[in-house]
């Protein structure tokens, strides 16, 4: 994966997980605090965290646009959890007074579908996309997608206790979203997916500028 350039927003959250990961993979990464940060990035990971937060410092640094931006322009883009969350052109569940999203995502999401921070859990996931084994996945006061919209194709889902089955991980183009934290485990799947996903859209942009 030499060659590629990711960001991970570092304003809050796991991001420096999601560094080590990447740089495993060969992957050159970057912290991402600024919007002048974005440039030369062939891709984008928003991480975990809390996403009020989150927003209310991207709105203090002058981030929001610059992000919305990104997206609006087709850029390769992840969002986990929090993330998830951000990138959601809807959202459910939210505290009073709500919080900014960044959207792109054509998805309703429930900020904490599964509860708060004492029922989060842990689970195994089949993920056609990602071959065997299973994704073992761990999800913090997650949130999960209750609606979906028709260019969005979900990757996992899942059904805990007696809640309906529900949307944990979805592609929308070059917009990848899981309700939980891949940078907690040691499966480098979800980060080589999105290395080739920025690498195919750098590769095709350079085309297009040829």
């Amino acid at each position: 994966m030499s060659g590629v350039t990711i960001g991970v927003l570092a304003l809050q959250g796991a991001f420096a997980e999601h560094i080590k990961m990447l740089r495993q993979l060969g992957v050159t990464a970057r912290e991402v605090r600024k919007p002048e940060e974005l440039d030369g990035l062939d891709g984008l990971i928003i991480p975990g965290g809390e996403s009020t937060s989150m927003a209310l410092i991207a709105e203090r640094w002058g981030l929001v646009q610059p992000l919305k931006a990104w997206v609006a322009a087709g850029k390769p883009t992840w969002g986990t959890c929090a993330g998830m969350i951000l990138l959601s052109d809807r959202a459910t569940g939210q505290k009073q007074g709500g919080q900014a999203l960044i959207g792109g995502l054509d998805v309703t999401v429930n900020r904490n579908y599964f509860g708060r921070q004492i029922d989060s859990f842990e689970a195994e996931l089949r993920v056609p996309a990602l071959g065997d084994p299973p994704v073992h996945a761990v999800f913090i006061r997650a949130p999960a997608f209750t609606q979906t919209g028709p260019g969005v194709s979900v990757l996992a889902d899942l059904t805990v206790g007696d809640k309906e089955r529900v949307a944990v991980a979805v592609q929308a183009g070059p917009i990848l979203a899981t309700a939980f934290h891949p940078e907690l485990t040691d499966d480098l799947r979800w980060h080589a997916l999105f290395a080739r996903m920025a690498a195919e859209a750098a590769a095709a942009g350079e085309q297009g500028a040829s």
